[in-house]
């Protein structure tokens, strides 16, 4: 058995079952990856996939829990490879985040400065997406961390960990009739058409339950996953804008009227996540205490000990602390 046959098998599970695609990603043939596969199989003694001729069709119940074992053992390995960097240069290094756009653009912009100060040798990568592709970025180690608002708890091997609350803001053109409104409700709102955050995106998900939750149906004209998007169509007239309060800029945007939300919506908490059983480097660790502060070193890696995800989120619960708003 071979640490690259591995390689080869876990690619073609996260390419859908895809031996070219598989092949693609690795920068080697099909051929190559078919007959170590072939090879694998037969030490094995046992067939990790059914097959429809040159195809692959679904995993076998053994290919199942032989393809669990192996994404630990491949963890393990990268596991291995961090700790050695971590001892042999600590200062150096990749970080990689997975996040949405909002957080990229209006949240992360003070911790990566921050952390560039500390680590100016340690390169950030920053993968945008929605935020259900953000966790499985993480979970399938491809990102270090996942932030974001939505999706993260669908995915249990993540250790997810609550950074900060926020909530709304309503943007309108100046002379709109809620403009000189202080404190309009959800019935004011649901009387024109709304601009806000493609669903699965930026707390969307509360929004669309606190109309649900007064028998009222929001009419919403457009959606974008871009705050940016939101304000342009604020500004032609679309509708009454409603983006995260973090993306509203009192200089960039003073030309619309930004009225605070937060007593028409229940608060959002942006998250932060990670395998569980994924080593973390130094610089790792103090990644998350520069945009978390509440998060301490001794905190994440007592969270990260607990396997059942339920027990995690009490955990977590208990022992946080306060959340600051932002």
């Amino acid at each position: 058995m071979k640490l690259r046959q591995l390689h080869f098998v876990h690619e073609i599970v996260r390419h859908e079952l895809s031996i070219t695609a598989a092949a693609e990603a690795l920068h080697t043939s099909q051929p190559g990856i078919s007959k170590q596969l072939r090879l694998l199989e037969d030490e094995l003694g046992v067939p990790l996939f059914e097959r429809s001729g040159k195809h692959l069709t679904r995993l076998t119940p053994a290919g199942e829990q032989i393809v669990q074992i192996v994404d630990r053992v491949l963890q393990d390995v990268d596991n291995i490879q961090r700790v050695a960097r971590d001892y042999s240069d600590g200062d150096r290094g990749t970080l990689s985040l997975a996040t949405t756009h909002t957080q990229a653009r209006y949240a992360l912009p003070p911790a990566v400065t921050r952390f560039k100060r500390e680590y100016p040798n340690v390169t950030l990568n920053l993968h945008q997406g929605s935020p259900p592709q953000i966790a499985r970025m993480a979970a399938e180690g491809e990102a270090d961390f996942a932030i974001a608002t939505e999706a993260m708890h669908h995915f249990d091997e993540l250790v997810m960990l609550p950074c900060y609350h926020w909530n709304r803001a309503l943007l309108l053109r100046p002379g709109h009739p809620l403009a000189s409104v202080k404190k309009p409700s959800l019935k004011d709102l649901s009387r024109y058409p709304i601009v806000t955050y493609t669903f699965g995106f930026t707390g969307r998900s509360q929004l669309d339950q606190a109309f649900r939750s007064h028998g009222l149906l929001p009419n919403v004209v457009l959606t974008a996953v871009d705050a940016d998007v939101i304000k342009t169509y604020v500004r032609l007239g679309l509708g009454v804008g409603i983006i995260a309060n973090m993306a509203y800029d009192p200089e960039d945007d003073s030309d619309l009227v930004a009225i605070d939300a937060s007593h028409l919506f229940s608060r959002s908490t942006t998250h932060i996540g990670f395998r569980r059983n994924q080593f973390l480097r130094d610089f790792m660790f103090r990644f998350v205490e520069v945009f978390a502060p509440h998060l301490n070193r001794e905190l994440i890696e007592q969270a990260a000990e607990i396997r059942e995800p339920a027990a995690r989120r009490e955990f977590v619960a208990a022992h946080v602390g306060d959340v600051p708003a932002l």
